[in-house]
């Protein structure tokens, strides 16, 4: 078993509902308790918000055609 019972498949599966605050009291704790103990999903964790920040700067007219295609295929096929 993985830190704090939750399997790290599950805990990134419930990472953006963690940052939007969408999960219930609970999962809260749980996520709590395993990012207390693994340094990896902690480390994932701010690599997720640092790449929400940063995507935040990127407008529209920042990307040329090719990246848009590239990022939308990367979406679509998950």
């Amino acid at each position: 078993m993985t830190p704090a019972g939750l399997p790290w498949q599950e805990f990134v599966a419930l990472v953006t509902d963690f940052l939007e605050g969408a999960l219930p009291p609970d999962r809260v704790r749980q996520v709590e308790a395993h990012l207390s103990e693994c340094p990896y999903c902690r480390d994932y964790l701010d690599q997720i918000r640092v790449t929400i920040a940063l995507t935040g700067q990127v407008d529209e007219d920042a990307l040329d055609q090719q990246a848009w295609e590239q990022l939308r295929a990367a979406f679509r096929d998950t």
